[in-house]
C-alpha cells in the first residue's frame, strides 16, 4: 500500500508543477462549468443545460467540485482522479492480463498517462479509458463476478466516452470468446473488425457531404507511440527512443535462448489486438462533420491511437522482467517531462497575462480569443482565455454550446455566446467580421512579436476582422 500511495504522489506532480494545468481543451471545460453554474443560478440568458448521458462525466465533476471548492481547486482535484484512474487502470489491466505486477513499466505509464490525449485536455474520452481498463481487468479471466463488475462499470464508462464505452463492449466481447475460438474461427473477430473499418471508408470517401478530413500522410506514424508527440517537435526524440525501446525489449525477449515456456496463445492477444487497433485508425478519418449546422466529430485517429498505445504497454508486461527495462524507461520519462515542464511554464505564462488582462474589465465584459501557439506545437493554445474569464467575463467565441455535442446549449441572440459554429470557429481562427449585434465586444489578442505570451485587449469595431490587429507567434 505503501508503495501504491508512493508512486501515486509521483505521478501527480505534473498537475501541481504550474499554477494551471495547461492541457488544451481542459480550460474550455473549466470555464463552461462554471457557465453552467450560471445557468442554474439564471445569470446566463439565452444559456440552457439538457440531459445528456455521454461525454459528460468530467464535466460534472468539474461542476459540482467547482461548486464546493471553487474552480481552481476543482480543476486539480477533477484531473488528478482521472490520472490516477487511468494510471491504475492500465497498471491493473496488464496486471491482470499477465499474471505479474508491471513495476519495472511505471516510469513508462506515467508518461503515458500525460501523453497526447492529456495535453490536449480530452478529459471525458481519457477518463473512459480508465475507467474501461478496469472493466476489461475484472472480466479478463471469464469469471462471472468479474463480468458483473464489468456491467456495472460500463454506463460510468459510457456517461464519460462513447470510445471509451465501445472499446470496453469490443475487446471485451472479444476476450471472453477468445479462450473458446480455435484455429480459423480466432481470426473472424479482427478480420471483421478490419472488414467494418474498410465499409466505413468506402462510405465515407463517396460521401462528400460527411466532410470527411484524413490523417496527414503517413498512416504509419499514427501507431500508439505518437502519444509521445506532444508540444514542440522535440519530444519526437522520445517518440523514437520509445520505438527503439519496444523493438529491442521484443526482440531480446523473443530470442531462442530468452524464450519463456507458457500460453502462446495467451500472449499472442496483444499483438494481434494492436493490430487490429492500429489498422482501424488507419482506416478511419480524422475529422468529420455530418451535421452541418453542428460542430465537428475532431480528432478521432489521434485519440483512438492511445487505445493501440496501451495494448503496447500490455505487450511490454507479457516480456520477462529486466531491470534495464526500468532504467530504460526511467531515461525517456526524464527527458519527456524535462520538455514537457519546459512547454507548460510558457503555456502557463501565456495564461498569467491573460489573467492580468481580464481582471480589469467589468463584469460580464463580452470578448473573445484570438491565441496562436508556435506553428511548430502540436498542443492548441487557444482556449487559455475561457479559464481566465471564469468569474469575470463571457467567452463570446465559446465553442461548445453552439456544436450541440456538450450539456450546454445556446438560442439566437444570446448575448453570452455565439449561436453559431462557423461564427465560433471564425472568431478563433481571427477571421470573423464583426456585426452590429455583437457590439459592445472585445478582442484578447497577441501583442508582441518578440513574446508570443504577452497579451493585449481592444474594442472591436463594425465590419472588421477580429484577428486584423493580433501577432501570430513564428
Amino acid at each position: 500500500m505503501g508503495l501504491v500511495l508512493l508512486v501515486s504522489a509521483a505521478v501527480l506532480i505534473p498537475c501541481f508543477w504550474q499554477r494551471h494545468i495547461q492541457a488544451g481543451d481542459l480550460a474550455s471545460h473549466v470555464y463552461n462549468a462554471w457557465l453552467a453554474q450560471l445557468v442554474g443560478e439564471g445569470k446566463a440568458p439565452g444559456v440552457y443545460t439538457v440531459w445528456q448521458g455521454k461525454n459528460v462525466l468530467f464535466d460534472l465533476m468539474l461542476l459540482n467540485l467547482g461548486r464546493l471548492a471553487g474552480y481552481g481547486a476543482a480543476e486539480k482535484i477533477a484531473v488528478s482522479l482521472c490520472v490516477l484512474v487511468f494510471f491504475w487502470g492500465v497498471f491493473t489491466l496488464i496486471s491482470v492480463a499477465t499474471r505479474r505486477l508491471p513495476w519495472l513499466l511505471v516510469p513508462g505509464l506515467a508518461m503515458l498517462a500525460y501523453g497526447y490525449v492529456f495535453y490536449m485536455g480530452f478529459m471525458n474520452y481519457y477518463l473512459s479509458l480508465g475507467l474501461a481498463c478496469f472493466g476489461l481487468a475484472a472480466l479478463w479471466h471469464g469469471e462471472r463476478r468479474g463480468i458483473l463488475i464489468a456491467v456495472v462499470l460500463a454506463p460510468l464508462v459510457l456517461l464519460a466516452h462513447p470510445l471509451g464505452f465501445l472499446w470496453l463492449i469490443a475487446a471485451g466481447a472479444y476476450r471472453l470468446l477468445w479462450p473458446r475460438m480455435k484455429g480459423w474461427e480466432e481470426w473472424l473477430p479482427p478480420v471483421a473488425a478490419i472488414g467494418i473499418g474498410l465499409v466505413v471508408r468506402w462510405v465515407l470517401a463517396r460521401h462528400p457531404e460527411f466532410q470527411p478530413d484524413w490523417p496527414d500522410p503517413p498512416f504509419f506514424q499514427w501507431n500508439g507511440v505518437d502519444q509521445f508527440w506532444v508540444f514542440r517537435p522535440t519530444t519526437r526524440y522520445v517518440m523514437l527512443a520509445m520505438i527503439a525501446f519496444v523493438a529491442a525489449a521484443t526482440l531480446l525477449d523473443l530470442l531462442p535462448w530468452q524464450r519463456e515456456k507458457g500460453n502462446g496463445k495467451e500472449r499472442r492477444l496483444f499483438p494481434e489486438s494492436y493490430a487490429v487497433a492500429f489498422c482501424l485508425t488507419s482506416l478511419l478519418p480524422e475529422n468529420l462533420r455530418p451535421d452541418e449546422s453542428a460542430g465537428w466529430i475532431g480528432l478521432l485517429v489521434t485519440r483512438l491511437t492511445l487505445i493501440g498505445a496501451i495494448f503496447i504497454f500490455c505487450w511490454l508486461g507479457t516480456l520477462r522482467p529486466r531491470k534495464w527495462h526500468f532504467l530504460a524507461l526511467a531515461a525517456c520519462a526524464a527527458v519527456y517531462f524535462t520538455f514537457v515542464y519546459r512547454d507548460t511554464r510558457l503555456a502557463n505564462q501565456l495564461e498569467e497575462n491573460a489573467e492580468k488582462v481580464t481582471r480589469e474589465l467589468p463584469q460580464r465584459t463580452r470578448v473573445l480569443a484570438t491565441i496562436f501557439e508556435p506553428p511548430d506545437y502540436r498542443m492548441v493554445t487557444l482556449h487559455v482565455v475561457d479559464r481566465a474569464c471564469v468569474g469575470h467575463c463571457f467567452l463570446y467565441s465559446n465553442y461548445e454550446p453552439a456544436t450541440k455535442q456538450f450539456r450546454l446549449r445556446v438560442m439566437e441572440g444570446s448575448p453570452v455566446v455565439v449561436a453559431s459554429s462557423d461564427d465560433s470557429e471564425d472568431m478563433q481562427f481571427g477571421s470573423y467580421e464583426v456585426q452590429d449585434e455583437d457590439l459592445p465586444l472585445k478582442e484578447i489578442y497577441q501583442c508582441d512579436a518578440a513574446d508570443w505570451t504577452k497579451v493585449c485587449i481592444r474594442d472591436l469595431k463594425v465590419g472588421e476582422k477580429n484577428g486584423a490587429g493580433g501577432i501570430r507567434p513564428e
